[in-house]
């Protein structure tokens, strides 16, 4: 007579949301997140036969970690006291110091763990299993910028608004531009890809010169409007609005242009704004100070970027120009739309949130 499989594991008040964190930290250990999700596979009705293979362990540890929670709840899953010698240093004094800036003599700016443990006395295996148990990371750096522009709420409503309903017989276009475009040159030919070796140039190479490339990425279509231009001045910045305006003319039904662009200083110069007074049917919508990642055509600029700048070599500035004219080119006819997903509540919510302290330690 076949098994029968155990019956759906019931969770307690509240653990569900926090065995889901759990599963998903990407700070938290491996072995708590694996035991984790055993539970809530076992809480969806799982078999312990089936929760073996997909969480990769034996079905006596499937067991074994139904009954710890059935037990004790989230607390069983927590490892028990090991057998042996007691630790000598306490985990909790060694992340102290660690959070602490190095002394001025080290002349670093944070710690490494040998440098740590020299200072402590103690071994840096031993700095090394303080960090992992705590999740602290001195070597790692992330960035963040908060936005002070008074009219915060209104831009990016308004951004993503167009991105999301854009107006009836309109044309939504993102423009901006990549600045100080370098045209490098090798010091020696490149050695092509072969079977079992990438491709292979020197370290060195030599400046030919910059361009500057500006872009008008329609988002409906994935279309792109580029001019590469010596400098980045406003003159430069209002000849491309003419191209700009000369690429999708008025065809007589009242068709309006929809302009996403940034705060730099050529925008908004005398000249700009008084042709664009001058030209009704364009329509500027400037992105936050500090938020021009709102600007869809900066994906556009990293896929050129990754596609046909960082990998390529130019004995000229004009030869980097016919690149890049070449590649819209090529982009225009396999373009796509460019889809925007989040709403103006959700991306206002996220800065906004609330600082919470939840280590689980």
């Amino acid at each position: 007579m076949a098994n029968r499989p155990a019956p759906a594991l019931g969770l307690r008040e509240g653990d569900r949301d926090r065995l889901t964190r759990m599963v998903r930290a990407s700070a938290g250990r491996a072995g708590l997140a694996q035991r984790a999700r055993i539970v809530l596979l076992a809480a969806d009705g799982e078999s312990n036969t089936a929760i073996a293979q997909r969480v990769g362990v034996s079905r006596p540890t499937v067991i074994g970690w139904r009954e710890r929670y059935a037990m004790s709840g989230l607390d069983g899953l927590e490892d028990e006291p090991r057998s042996g010698r007691p630790r000598e240093h306490d985990h909790r004094s060694i992340v102290a110091a660690t959070l602490k800036p190095p002394p001025k003599k080290y002349g670093v700016t944070h710690w490494s763990r040998r440098l740590l443990g020299r200072h402590l006395g103690i071994s840096n295996g031993t700095i090394a299993k303080a960090w992992r148990a705590y999740g602290v990371a001195p070597w790692r750096v992330e960035t963040f910028k908060f936005s002070t522009d008074p009219e915060l709420v209104g831009k990016v409503t308004d951004v993503v608004g167009l991105y999301l309903a854009p107006p009836e017989n309109a044309i939504v276009l993102c423009i901006d531009e990549k600045s100080q475009i370098q045209a490098l040159d090798r010091t020696a030919p490149m050695l092509p890809m072969q079977p079992g070796l990438p491709e292979r140039r020197t370290h060195d190479y030599k400046r030919n010169g910059t361009s500057t490339l500006f872009a008008g990425l329609e988002i409906a279509t994935g279309k792109v409007t580029g001019a590469c231009k010596p400098r980045h001045r406003h003159q430069e910045f209002l000849a491309f609005l003419k191209q700009v305006a000369r690429a999708y003319p008025d065809d007589g039904t009242g068709q309006q242009l929809h302009l996403v662009m940034d705060n730099y200083a050529a925008h908004k110069k005398v000249e700009v704004r008084d042709w664009l007074a001058a030209n009704p049917r364009i329509h500027v919508h400037f992105t936050p100070t500090s938020g021009s990642w709102l600007n869809l055509v900066e994906v556009w600029f990293g896929i050129i970027e990754r596609q046909a700048i960082h990998r390529g070599t130019f004995g000229s500035v004009k030869d980097l120009n016919a690149k890049i004219r070449a590649f819209i080119d090529g982009w225009n006819d396999r373009c796509h739309p460019f889809v925007w997903t989040k709403t103006a509540d959700e991306i206002l919510k996220k800065p906004n949130r609330q600082t919470t302290s939840n280590t689980d330690h």
